[in-house]
């Protein structure tokens, strides 16, 4: 039997698993991501338009009215989306395909599982990745 907390995330007799801290902050992270990417306005309508402005020197001169939420959006908005590349790409290192080791029918499409989480390859983590990162921009 396990002598550490139940809020350590471990794994209950039962086989339930308790809630994880670290997982909780993340969750909780990515909510204020998303929640304050809705509060802001999107640029992508007025990005066309904006390349047609940049001037010899390279920049675009605008005047325009952004919002508190459009303001903390664009300061944090290129190091979320790094930190949303970095987790894709761990997502992606840890789940892998592997072998299932089983008798396959085509012994050239062998049965493959995840490494990670044992599912059949592709498991629904990669598909998930997959599905965002194939996604049209603006959909």
């Amino acid at each position: 039997m396990d002598a550490r907390p139940a809020s350590a995330g471990v794994v209950t007799m039962t086989g339930g698993r308790l809630d994880d801290p670290g997982r909780g902050r993340l969750r909780e992270r990515l909510e204020l991501i998303r929640t304050r990417s809705q509060k802001s306005s999107s640029w992508r309508s007025v990005t066309h338009y904006f390349s047609g402005l940049v001037n010899r020197e390279g920049f675009v001169p605008v005047k325009a009215r952004l919002s508190r939420e459009d303001l903390r959006f664009l300061a944090s908005a290129r190091d979320e989306v790094i930190a949303f590349c970095e987790l894709g790409l761990r997502l992606l290192d840890l789940h892998q395909p592997r072998d299932a080791g089983g008798i396959s029918s085509d012994p050239g499409s062998p049965i493959r599982r995840c490494r990670a989480c044992m599912w059949r390859w592709p498991c629904p983590t990669v598909r998930a990745v997959e599905e965002a990162m194939e996604r049209p921009p603006g959909s």
